[in-house]
């Protein structure tokens, strides 16, 4: 349970930081691959474990006539070639029970999004596929409450579960942290994800779309890494305010590995007194 196995890379106790990236929705095959091998570069250098991440639909989004993705079949074919490009392991996110299996498929890592956090027909279905999953925590549920999500993928045969926390409530317009999460869902026996750029969305702050402050994503993950996270979520784009979905929230990709390196000397500090 900790740490856990994902594709060639382990995460939780005494491993290293874990790092899931890319854009937040699959725009072009080759907007895609470029992002992933950027991200790819990064990994070698820094000699950090990534998983590169996009959706093929954003079911999710605050207008109906907002982008949602090229959709399950050209979205899982592009993440095939990421993945045999680029030889990171990749994860996207699923919405429906009958998407597990085919995602699965191609995918090292399933996601389940915050507000489907309680589906159980969702989360039984990815747990039997053998994958690994990811769980974000939804606003809505406490902490401790997970425990349920984690009886529920261990009842279904799924051993390595990561629980993501990303926006602890809504205050203001905006969503609010409690880094006590981390260490609260940790003790549930499996590693937590930080995830730094959807904590910092407005939901609804553009009217007819999500708002954010990217400048404060790098402050949010030196709390997290300094309480103990086990690894962080950032969603990264070379135009983050031309991207179709979570623009201001995203990193610019040209800023993500000095962010990673500021973050990664934080990590050992923490460790050393640790």
């Amino acid at each position: 349970m900790n740490p856990v196995t994902i594709g060639p890379y382990y995460c939780g106790r005494g491993q290293s930081l874990l790092v899931i990236a890319g854009p937040c929705v699959i725009e072009t095959e080759e907007l895609t691959l470029s992002i992933a091998m950027s991200l790819k570069q990064v990994s070698d250098e820094l000699s950090l474990p990534l998983i590169f991440k996009a959706s093929f639909d954003k079911a999710n989004r605050t207008s109906v006539d907002s982008y949602r993705g090229p959709g399950m079949s050209e979205g899982l074919a592009i993440l095939a070639r990421v993945k045999q490009s680029t030889g990171l392991p990749v994860t996207t996110d699923i919405h429906l029970p009958e998407q597990a299996g085919p995602a699965a498929e191609v995918c090292d890592l399933l996601q389940i999004p915050a507000f489907l956090a309680r589906q159980t027909d969702l989360l039984v279905a990815a747990a039997r596929t053998g994958r690994p999953v990811h769980v974000k925590k939804g606003q809505f549920l406490a902490p401790w409450d997970m425990k349920h999500v984690v009886g529920k993928l261990q009842s279904s045969g799924c051993q390595n579960i990561l629980l993501g926390e990303r926006g602890s409530f809504f205050g203001y317009g905006r969503l609010v942290n409690d880094m006590r999460c981390i260490p609260q869902m940790q003790s549930l026996g499996v590693p937590v994800i930080f995830d730094a750029t959807h904590s910092v969305q407005e939901p609804g702050g553009l009217g007819a779309s999500t708002g954010g402050n990217r400048a404060m994503v790098e402050p949010l993950a030196r709390a997290a890494i300094a309480i103990g996270a086990d690894g962080l979520f950032l969603e990264t784009h070379p135009q983050p305010d031309r991207s179709p979905s979570d623009g201001p929230n995203m990193i610019p990709l040209d800023q993500f590995a000095a962010i990673l390196r500021r973050l990664l000397q934080l990590r050992r500090a923490v460790e050393e007194i640790s």
